[in-house]
């Protein structure tokens, strides 16, 4: 591969700067729909993780968990549709197919971890893409919740098929979405910004016979 080659990339810090006003994809639904508050009857609850930093990594499994390694001090999911996170559980990595992974980090460090990665990867074949601008990640926990995920997703949701620390590209009331699993009581669904909104009102939908509320 040729130098001009290996570093033929632009590497821009996409975040907006503090004056700047940003606003979480679900701000419109929380302004427009109901946004009922969490209550000891609620048996679910939807908390959105909003900002957060999104990159997906693309290449060889081997180059990139090393530099992974070097970088997080965590590796690649060792299995498809693993999940791997690091002691906090605040920076995750999600296998999404046999040469693509979903790093997730906490908002403002994906600059700087794109940076990097990049100079842990030298000039190994690769690819990374900043997609933080373009996704959400909402949660979904309580003793009722894989019961609304059982009326909104076709795929198999009980712990035999989905036990913890598993993630899948699935639809979701008609949307497409990675539903994670890395706790006993929680899920995540990593998804477009521009589904944000729908899906939101599908959950509350869904979630109203078991009294959802949404942390603020």
């Amino acid at each position: 591969m040729s130098e001009q080659t290996a570093t033929w990339f632009n590497l821009y810090d996409a975040r907006p700067a503090a004056e700047v006003s940003a606003e979480s994809p679900l701000a419109w639904a929380y302004h427009k729909a109901s946004r009922p508050s969490v209550s000891q009857k609620s048996r679910v609850v939807l908390r959105e993780r909003a900002m957060l930093g999104h990159l997906i990594l693309r290449g060889g499994a081997i180059v990139l968990d090393e530099a992974v390694h070097r970088v997080l001090g965590f590796g690649l999911p060792g299995r498809p549709n693993g999940l791997t996170r690091d002691e906090s559980g605040e920076r995750s990595i999600q296998w999404l197919s046999p040469d693509e992974w979903l790093v997730i980090v906490p908002g403002g460090e994906e600059f700087s971890l794109e940076g990097k990665l990049r100079g842990a990867l030298a000039d190994a074949h690769y690819a990374i893409v900043n997609v933080s601008g373009g996704q959400t990640l909402i949660e979904l926990e309580g003793e009722m919740a894989r019961e609304l995920l059982m009326k909104s997703t076709p795929y198999d949701v009980h712990p035999d098929a989905f036990p913890v620390g598993k993630g899948v590209t699935t639809v979701f009331a008609k949307a497409n979405l990675i539903l994670r699993r890395p706790t006993e009581e929680r899920w995540e669904l990593v998804l477009r910004r521009s589904f944000a909104d729908y899906c939101y009102r599908w959950i509350l939908d869904a979630g109203s016979e078991y009294g959802i509320g949404v942390e603020r």
